[in-house]
């Protein structure tokens, strides 16, 4: 018997070929990614499944769910409600990671509060009811930082700061700078804090102008021995001497006494129980550099037996509620703090994106009541 011929081998299957890379994701305009900053609670819904059940484009879609004014408010409306209904919520962290963002802002207040000068006071709360105000329309959180210490983490982990006082001999300003951060700063513009990129935003009152306007006004009721009330060590107190003595010197009028003194009624008190012992010849005109020390100034002279505004008239700073409330209502410069926190916002937004505002002083205006 012939032997069986020997069985062919089977030719090896064909390799299957590789899989396709996915494509990549869209790169959208104006901010807009393939997944939008957004994800679906449960599921495996995507932006796509969106956009085919909305019948747009997935660009559509990612405007829309930011409420961009590129799409027409009617399809905004019902790609929002559908997105309600599929179960869509936005992520923040995968939009701060696509910008290499935090969208929060770092607030320093460089302020010690004490029962004397409590955070409760118009400043710094007006000061952050505006900037707080503005950054909230414009998608931004707030992260508040106090105390003596340098809030380096708050800071380094923020797009941008808000410094509110630049603190005495600008110390506070010296200690954000390293770090690198847009920073703006209420206070006085101060020409030697770097150039370009690196140096801070300032946005502020016009300090001269006010000490200007107090000069003016105890002019005008026949005062011509005054004294200055405040700590020229901050820039915005400097400032205000200035332009207090720049009027009275136009006019003849003596600065007789200047005395450095904190932002507080038991400070006014103290500087005005000194000079009284200490003037010779006397005054017959105060200007404080805040309210707090101008009512100070009124406890001590009534102490002494000195009428306000017939023996010495008073002028304070910041018009606070209680500059009106007291009896008698005192006289006071009033400088927009809130009007402040919103320039100051928009200031801080303008550098993270690249811009390079000025430094801004916004006007002042005398309040005149009984003093």
């Amino acid at each position: 018997m012939s032997p069986r011929p020997a069985k062919s081998a089977r030719p090896a299957p064909p390799s299957p070929s590789p899989a396709p890379a996915p494509a990549p994701a869209p790169t959208l305009p104006d901010g807009d990614a393939a997944d939008g900053g957004l994800q679906a609670d449960a599921g495996r819904l995507t932006m796509a499944d969106l956009a085919a059940k909305a019948q747009v484009s997935i660009i559509t879609v990612s405007r829309a769910l930011r409420d961009s004014p590129a799409v027409r408010e009617d399809t905004r409306r019902r790609i929002q409600e559908l997105a309600r209904e599929m179960g869509y919520r936005f992520n923040a962290t995968a939009r701060n990671l696509r910008l290499q963002r935090s969208h929060t802002i770092a607030v320093v207040v460089d302020m010690t509060p004490s029962p004397e000068r409590p955070m409760s006071g118009p400043f710094p709360l007006d000061l952050l009811g505006g900037i707080c105000q503005e950054l909230t329309v414009a998608g931004y959180n707030v992260l508040l930082t106090t105390g003596p210490s340098q809030p380096a983490a708050a800071v380094q982990a923020a797009d941008g700061a808000i410094l509110l006082g630049q603190g005495a001999d600008d110390t506070a300003v010296r200690q954000l700078l390293p770090m690198g951060v847009p920073l703006v700063v209420w206070g006085a513009p101060q020409p030697d804090m770097g150039s370009g990129a690196t140096a801070p935003v300032f946005v502020g009152s016009d300090n001269h102008q006010g000490g200007a306007l107090a000069a003016a006004r105890l002019l005008e009721t026949g005062r011509r021995r005054l004294v200055f009330l405040g700590d020229t060590h901050h820039r915005e107190n400097a400032e205000r001497l200035h332009g207090f003595t720049q009027t009275l010197a136009a006019a003849g009028a003596a600065l007789v006494a200047l005395a450095p003194c904190d932002f507080t009624f038991n400070a006014g008190v103290a500087a005005v129980r000194g000079l009284l012992a200490t003037t010779p010849g006397g005054f017959d005109g105060i200007f404080a550099c805040s309210d707090a020390i101008a009512l100070g100034a009124m406890r001590a002279l009534t102490e002494a037996k000195l009428t306000v505004p017939d023996d010495v008239s008073v002028i304070g700073y910041d018009d606070t509620p209680m500059a009106a409330f007291n009896t008698p209502a005192l006289t006071s410069v009033h400088q927009n703090w809130t009007e402040g926190g919103v320039r100051l916002a928009q200031s801080v937004l303008a550098l993270i994106n690249g811009e390079r505002p000025g430094s801004l002083i916004l006007p002042t205006r005398l309040v005149v009541r009984a003093t």
